[in-house]
This record gives structure tokens, sequence and C-alpha cells, in this order.
């Protein structure tokens, strides 16, 4: 059991959080939700120990085993995947070494016998001799195949570390299990397997997640960073928003009641006080509205940009034919005679075995690269705008975000561009930042805006929801579904996939392809 009391964080005059009291119980799974900012991560450290609260304590179970999702992806470099997934229960993987350093003596002792055997014990207690195959069976259900579990670290690929790290964090049954963002990175199947694994784990899971689906799936409670405070909510994120919607519902109708009363209670003194037959009326009336204390609504931390596309034009019957478009990358063949339609009001999800082959796609029909085999054929009413899943080199200026979006507005007023940024949450001074030191999530809204100021009425999205906190992902997902022209988009939310597709296109490793108009939760056979 994990329990903090009283505890409090601040970074010089800014307070996080304050007189945060959670109790976390074994066989609950808790999601961390809040605004970018708000605090999320740093409470995850708070409860490993890695960051001290400013005031309170953490507290648990002296015997328990706390495991965390390392976020450095190139700490363990120079160790073989197998090793680093062990490491997950560091004082197993201590006692390992420790007995190969012991056995491989030369001059192996009588007391380096009676160590060994006190080691061989504890080896014993902690399920050593099913390591091995334990840490195999979690790399091997995450996608890492039994060649590679041996191989060094940094021989492997930047998705495939994310997978070692995550078997790390899950190796040994820990007791309590932190998570900050475990699906980033990881594809479909196994996010999928993820999910089964949390929903079935037993002991404490905490996390933190901007995946929506993923938290409904998975969570029994729900810990809001807000307004200041923790405040936990049983039940699941959808659970969680209708309860805080309400909850806020209620508290602005009882204020607004309070409020009408204190109104009746201020004109009937004014009008009476100087009347003598009225005053004890009166004097009885100041002190009810004395006594009438309006509920403290604070500001949240919560920011919704305003996310609207709108085509200038309507298109076509003519939309765009993709004609056996074939590309190899680095002499692999990552596209191989694909064809396929678009029509009138598709709005197209893309999967694909090999991630690589959905963003080739996508710089192929936004023309940023051309195909080795193949062609496009658009229709003449079409106009085309781009979301890349490496948006970076779209900001190497040192242009403000100002100028950069006024770029691509066919309105350069000043006042029209940044009432425009306002909408996009950059308002005021934000406005002016230079773009080439721009957040990833900054960047992703920057892009958004461009795209709705094209008119564009074929929108293709590369991973759009990467870096943006759940209030943007959120308002992403409602403009998605509200835009009348067409889309093309992959994205690893599910929610977002579900909500908006209407077809589905999946492109397998033999090149061909599955293409069914069903919605994402139909093609899964999700129920």
């Amino acid at each position: 059991m994990l329990t903090t009391t009283g505890v409090t964080i601040r970074f010089g005059k800014r307070t996080l959080f304050e007189d945060v009291n959670i109790k976390f119980n074994k066989g609950c799974c808790y999601g961390i939700i809040g605004a970018n900012g708000a605090g999320k991560s740093t409470f995850l450290k708070v409860l490993s120990g890695e960051l001290e609260p400013s005031k309170g304590e953490v507290t648990k179970n002296k015997n328990e085993r706390l495991s965390v999702l390392k976020q450095d992806h190139f700490a363990f470099e120079e160790y073989s995947v197998l090793d680093t997934v062990i490491m997950g229960n560091q004082e197993l993987y201590d006692i390992m070494k420790e007995k190969e350093a012991i056995y491989s003596k030369p001059d192996f002792s009588e007391e380096d016998g009676m160590k060994a055997a006190k080691l061989e014990e504890r080896f014993a207690e902690l399920d050593g001799w099913n390591a091995e195959a334990d840490a195999a069976v979690l790399l091997n259900d995450l996608g890492i195949e039994t060649e590679k579990h041996y191989k060094l670290m940094k021989e492997l690929e930047a998705r495939e570390k994310v997978k070692v790290l995550l078997a790390q964090a899950l190796f040994g049954n820990p007791d309590i299990l932190l998570l900050d963002e475990p699906t980033n990175d990881l594809d479909l199947k196994s996010i999928n397997w993820l999910e089964e694994f949390l929903i079935n784990f037993e002991n404490t899971v905490i996390v933190v997640s901007h995946d929506r689906y993923f938290l409904n799936k998975v969570c029994t409670h729900i810990a809001d960073v807000d307004f200041g405070k923790i405040k936990v909510y049983p039940g699941n994120y959808d659970f969680w928003y209708e309860s805080s919607q309400l909850a806020l519902k209620q508290m602005k109708e009882a204020n607004k009641k309070k409020e009408e009363k204190i109104k009746e209670l201020q004109e009937f003194i004014a009008r009476f006080s100087a009347n003598a037959s009225k005053s004890k009326q009166a004097t009885s009336r100041k002190k009810s509205l004395e006594k009438i204390e309006l509920d403290e609504i604070k500001p949240s931390n919560r920011k919704y940009p305003y996310i609207d596309f709108k085509p200038d034009r309507e298109p076509g019957k003519e939309i765009l034919q993709v004609k056996n478009i074939s590309k190899t990358i680095n002499g692999e063949k990552v596209l191989d005679n694909i064809s396929f339609t678009v029509k009138q009001n598709d709005k197209i999800a893309f999967l694909a075995d090999n991630e690589i082959a959905k963003t080739i796609l996508f710089q192929i029909i936004a023309g940023e690269i051309q195909p080795d085999e193949g062609e496009l054929v658009w229709g003449t009413t079409i106009t085309s705008n781009y979301f890349p899943k490496d948006n970076n080199y779209l900001f190497e200026s040192d242009l403000s975000i100002t100028d950069w979006l006024r770029q691509y507005s066919k309105d350069p007023d000043e006042t029209y561009i940044r009432s425009f940024l306002g909408r996009m949450l950059f308002s005021g001074e934000e406005a002016l930042k230079k773009v080439n030191v721009l957040s990833g999530g900054e960047k992703v809204r920057c892009v958004l805006a461009k795209m709705m100021l094209s008119g564009a009425n074929l929108l293709v999205f590369d991973e759009p929801t990467n870096h943006l906190d759940m209030e943007s992902i959120t308002a992403l997902n409602e403009g998605m579904i509200k835009y009348k022209g067409n889309i093309l988009f992959t994205s690893h939310d599910h929610q977002l996939t579900q909500t908006v597709a209407n077809r589905i296109i999946d492109i397998k490793k033999a090149g061909n392809i599955v293409d069914r108009e069903v919605t994402y939760n139909e093609y899964l056979g999700i129920e």
C-alpha cells in the first residue's frame, strides 16, 4: 500500500499542488490526469522517491517493491536486452551478478561458499531460476524477437528500446507499478497487450496517460491534478469526466441561487433600513446576508484550443486515386504496388505492419517525396494540407509565432493573426515567442493552426496527437469529426480513430492492403 500524507510541491512561489492525502490500494489502477504543467509527472517522481515533497510524506510498506518505467532510453546502452529487463528487480539482478563473480573466482574459499549459499537462498526466494524465462516471455509478448534478447541495448531501434524499458518496469510482479505515458511510441498490438496485462495485474498501478481509451480500459480510479489539488474519483476516465462536469455545474448553479438570494436581501435592506417599522426585518436580513458564502470556484489549469477545419470549397466527386505506388527506403521496400481510391466523405484511418509505411505513403501524397513507381491522380476540385509526424523542419527559423503563421494566411492583418493564435492558446506575449524554441505540443498547435488557415478540402494527418495534452486531443478529435472534407490519417489514439474513421486501410508486409468501410472497433472485432 502506498500513501501520501499532506504532500505539497512548490517551486519557488509556484505551488503545483498542496495537502494531497491519498491511499493507493492493492488491486486498483489509478490514472493520473491533468493539463500539461499541472504536475502529473512530478507527482509520480514524488511517489517513487526521486523527488522530495516540499511538505508532507510518502509511505509504503517496507517489504513492498516499487517499479518505475524509466524515461531515459539510453541509460542501458552497454547492457544486454535480457539483463536490462531483469534489472527491473535490482536486488535480484545484483544477486545474479554477485553469484557470477563468486563462482568465477579461481581461489574459491570456504567463506565464498557460505556467502554463495546465502545468495542462493535469497535468489530462490526471488524466483531467480525463472528470471530469464519470465523476462523472455515479456519481451516476446511485446514483439521483441528472441534473437534480439542477447543483443546490447545500443543495437536496438528506438521503438524497441521503449518496449524493453516497459518490460523492465513490469518484470517480477512489482507490488507498486508507476508508469509515465507507457503507450507512447508503442504499436497498437503492444498497446492492446499492455491493456490486458494491466487489467489482470493484481497489485497497485499508478499511470499517467493522455490516451482516453487506454484510461477507460484499465483504470479503476482517476486522480485529477487541477485547482492546486489532487482529487481521486472512482471509475474510469469517462466516469470522471461526467462526475467532474456535474459537480462543477452543481456548484455554479448553487452559487447562482445564492447570488440571487444575496441580491434580494440587499434590495430589501436598501429599501427598508431607514424605515422604523421595517428596521427589525432589515437587521434580520443583514444577519442572513452575512451567513451566505459563495462556493469558491478556482480557475482550472485546463485550456481547450478551438480547432475548426473549414474547407474553402466543397470537394467534387473525384477526390484521389493512388495507383500502384511502390517505394524503397534504405534498401527496404516499404510500399509495394499500393492502390486505392478516396471517395467523397471518406475519413480513412491507415494501419500498417511496418510503421514507416504509413509515413512514407503520406509523404508521397503530400508531394514531399516521389514514388519509385506508380502515380497519384487528383480530382480537379481538391486542395490538400499535410500534418507531418516529424514537424521540426517547419520551425527552423527565428520568426515569431505570429510572423510564422502569417506566411500561411490569406489575411496578413496582425489583429486577425493574433486573434486566431489566441484560439490556439497563444495569447499576449506567447504569440511573440520564437518558433525555434517551442515545445513539441506548441509546434503541433501551430501546424494545426496552419492547416485551419489553408481552407483545404482534404487533410492528411500523421500521428497528430503526439505531444498534445488531453484537452488539445479532445479539441482535435471534435474538429476532425465536424470537418466536412476528406481525411487521411494515422493515430495511436484509439478513441480518435474510432470516432473519426469510417474506413480502414491496413497496409500488410506482403504489400497487399486490407480495405474495409467499417469503424475501427468493427475492424478490430470489438463490440
